[in-house]
Order: structure tokens, then sequence, then C-alpha cells
């Protein structure tokens, strides 16, 4: 589990959708955005146990979380648009 990882959400009202992790909570919670309809400014608080972390990184996400602590909603478009095609 660490900043920009991919994850799929199985339960809730986006059940099904993919999203980038943008923040870690606690060893149980994070807040994801998948820069459509959960912007990076509103992430949504999930519970781990209701997503599946999936392998890949997106790069470009977690740099960009280091270096400026923000990442652009195209960003995160870009990098599940490139896992999921």
């Amino acid at each position: 589990m660490q900043v920009g990882r991919l994850v799929k959400v199985l339960r809730g009202k986006d059940e099904g959708s993919y999203a980038v992790i943008v923040e870690i909570l606690d060893d149980r919670f994070v807040r994801i955005a998948d820069g459509n309809g959960r912007r990076f400014d509103s992430p949504k608080k999930k519970n781990l146990q209701h997503l599946q972390l999936l392998p890949a990184l997106s790069s470009e996400v977690s740099d960009s979380m280091s270096e400026t602590g923000r990442v652009t909603n195209a960003k995160l478009r870009f990098a599940i648009q490139k896992y999921t095609s």
C-alpha cells in the first residue's frame, strides 16, 4: 500500500470503478481519487477491505505527490486509462 497505487473499488456506490490512492490515513483507511467524479480536492475515504490493490503503481502520481504534495486530475485520469486499456 503506497501513494500512487491503483485500486479497484469492491464496495459502495463506486463499486467496479478504478481509482488511485492519494493519501494513507492509517493501516486501515486511505483516500482515493479518480480525477473524474472524485477529484483530488475531494478524495473519498475508503476502508482497505473494500478495495482490491492492483499491481500497477503510477510513477507520475507518486513522483508528483512526493515533490509538490498535489497531483493534477489529468494525471489521475491518465494513470487509470493507461492501466485499463
